[in-house]
């Protein structure tokens, strides 16, 4: 079965269009997590993500049962060299662990060789002095192609060998995205081009779903592009970062669904990992030690708000 086939079953599963955003940031962790590794490991980089570790280990074994995926941001880990990376590697073991399908945003985005080393390390097999080696067990990466094709084809060469899948970013959720992704060519703004060229490519590289291994990063504050962007990626898996935390809400990514109530993967990070420290869990579970219990609440409420809205637009899935 390919990667797309797999998420969709796991959507199907758990009746849950949810991607869960692994991204730790220090100054978050719960402070009994953070004493711990103190003591162990003194201030430390090792003690940061050590801390880490723990927190994405609770997480993990108290939520995997409810969604399908989950996406680890590469700069909450890189930025502790090869501690960091370590942590990266060991979160996505356990993850496969508990069959779910891992997203590296990576944002990867370069040419010629150095494309093809970074599709490699990150979905790929790498060279050894002896034949090569699966270094990474993500299911996805996501890039960034302003370079244009020279800065895809080696990813989805990598897809099309090993059945991995990539995101490219069409529209993202920040807002001076239109900076750049609003400028015109032709009668067309670019991001619109962008999707043209991720159909294109996508729609011979369909799974049994018809939903193909070339994905795309449409935001969810753009629902009205959203929806422009739906028509022309007919056959796209979109991953919808911005719910939540950065302001959108469940009726603005309606429009990243198709009729069928599929197509689109939703990201919540902060909004879920962090949950226990927002006032409203806060009230159900006081105590911090009680974080992975909070963030099962955030993700049965998130599911319930898209569940929702799908419902109210007509678009919920028949068997779920």
């Amino acid at each position: 079965m390919g990667v797309i086939d797999q998420l969709i079953r796991q959507i199907d599963e758990k009746n849950c269009p949810i991607v869960m955003g692994l991204d730790p940031l220090i100054q978050f962790i719960p402070d009994h997590i953070k004493s711990l590794s103190l003591s162990k490991f003194g201030n430390t980089i090792k003690a940061v993500t050590e801390s880490f570790l723990r927190f994405n280990q609770e997480i993990l074994q108290s939520t995997h049962q409810y969604i399908p995926a989950v996406k680890l941001q590469m700069a909450c880990y890189e930025i502790y060299g090869a501690a960091g990376i370590e942590v990266f590697r060991q979160t996505v073991a356990l993850a496969k662990d508990y069959n779910l399908l891992v997203i590296d945003d990576s944002k990867r985005n370069d040419i010629g060789n150095t494309a093809n080393l970074y599709a490699a390390g990150h979905i790929g097999k790498v060279p050894l002095i002896k034949g090569f080696e699966r270094p990474s067990q993500t299911d996805f990466v996501t890039i960034n192609p302003y370079l244009g094709s020279d800065s895809i084809l080696p990813f989805t060469e990598v897809c099309d060998e090993l059945k991995k899948g990539i995101f490219v970013l069409v529209r993202t959720s920040n807002r001076s995205a239109v900076e750049y992704q609003e400028a015109t060519i032709g009668k067309q703004y670019l991001f619109e081009k962008i999707a043209e060229d991720v159909q294109k490519l996508a729609e011979v590289r369909l799974e049994n779903s018809q939903y193909s291994t070339i994905g795309a990063v449409v935001g969810a504050t753009w629902p009205e592009e959203s929806l422009k962007l739906r028509k022309i990626m007919k056959n796209v898996l979109f991953l919808v970062p911005g719910y939540g935390a950065q302001g959108g809400t469940a009726d603005q990514v309606i429009n990243c669904f198709n009729e069928d109530g599929y197509g689109a993967l939703i990201n919540s990070s902060r909004g879920i990992i962090f949950a226990y420290q927002q006032p409203k869990y806060q009230e159900i579970f006081p105590h911090s030690e009680q974080f992975a219990e909070a963030t099962i609440i955030a993700i049965r409420e998130m599911k319930k708000d898209l569940l929702t809205a799908l419902s109210k637009a007509g678009k919920l899935p028949e068997n779920w």
